[in-house]
């Protein structure tokens, strides 16, 4: 599917960024462009990775010439760009709608203009009821890209879906980094609620996901990877563990919203979901704007008891989110430098 093609990541030098480059590089691909605003991280990755396969563009997609600029001659595409940082989307929420929703909307129309075959746009569970800003701006980012689907038609190019991820252990700004540094400085590991639960998911699940999605979508899609899920204090013991650290844990309090449990599948949509095994489909909505026969006549389905949480999904005893851990790049390293 990807022999010879170009691949274009926007936000290309953050971690799904590099989870990519790291699964292409070795394969028949003709071409990976990394679109972002980030100078010295593409001159660093520049210098690190040494392969002419891989292009550079510095731009940002609330511009919508440099997003434009970029995509001319791409094949696929990886929306990843996004503020993703729920504190600071708190602060500044119009900053998350310039990225998350107005510069997803400029790729995704650069992407029509220039012939792209498909865009995959990667949304995240804090999109299901949203609570916090970053939550929102998604779940903006998720209709604007079913929006433009709809509009293109069945059958059309380029066939736009959106991938919808849990907490993707380990990656930039998440909080096994932030265990680790606790550990290092002697300092307690902070947890905000011991009963709080998330997915767990690696970074090559996340690729994974966004893979599944290019082979089997059709407009409009959204899907879901099945994950397992385990609380915040096992987390944290179980880093503990793996550091052979006596580090005491102390509970801080939930931060400014964040939820309990995170929500991959609300009911609504959990009733129309096809599951593919290890994966659910959620076709999107095909009506349009003549809404009277829905109010009149009804569906034809009713929504299910329950939705598909990080509370009611598999939880992880501690050894298997031991085994989980392990096999994490990042933990290996760390790992390694301790020898």
């Amino acid at each position: 599917m990807f022999k010879n093609k170009t691949l274009l990541i926007t936000g290309g030098t953050g971690s799904f960024g590099n989870a990519v480059l790291k699964r292409f590089l070795s394969t028949d691909v003709g071409e990976i462009r990394i679109f972002s605003r980030d100078e010295k991280k593409q001159d660093d990755m520049r210098h690190h990775l040494q392969n002419d396969k891989v292009k550079f563009y510095i731009g940002d997609v609330r511009d919508f010439n440099s997003i434009n600029s970029a995509m001319r001659g791409v094949d696929y595409v990886f929306s990843a760009a996004a503020l993703k940082q729920v504190p600071s989307c708190e602060f500044y929420p119009l900053q998350a709608v310039y990225t998350n929703v107005l510069g997803t909307e400029n790729t995704l129309n650069a992407a029509i203009e220039n012939g792209v075959k498909n865009v995959v746009v990667l949304s995240t569970d804090k999109a299901v009821y949203p609570i916090n800003a970053m939550g929102m701006s998604k779940a903006l980012m998720e209709k604007v890209a079913v929006a433009k689907a709809r509009m293109i038609g069945n059958g059309k190019e380029p066939v736009i879906c959106v991938t919808r991820y849990g907490n993707v252990m380990a990656s930039r700004g998440s909080v096994i980094p932030l265990f680790r540094d606790q550990i290092k400085a002697g300092r307690p590991l902070t947890i905000t609620d011991p009963e709080m639960t998330r997915f767990m998911m690696s970074l090559d699940d996340a690729v994974d996901l966004v893979l599944f999605a290019f082979k089997n979508g059709i407009g409009g899609d959204t899907f879901v990877q099945k994950a397992p899920a385990a609380t915040i204090k096992l987390l944290a013991e179980a880093i503990k563990t793996i550091f052979k650290a006596d580090n005491e844990i102390k509970v801080i309090g939930t931060r400014h919203g964040e939820k309990k449990h995170e929500t991959l599948l609300n009911r609504e949509e959990l009733v129309h979901a096809e599951d593919m095994k290890d994966y659910y489909r959620v076709p999107s909505d095909t009506r349009d704007l003549n809404y009277g026969k829905y109010f009149e006549e009804g569906e034809g389905k009713v929504s299910v008891e329950h939705d598909y949480t990080s509370g009611n999904t598999r939880q992880l005893k501690k050894d298997e989110l031991i085994q989980m851990l392990m096999k994490l790049e990042y933990i290996q390293e760390e790992l390694g430098a301790e020898r």
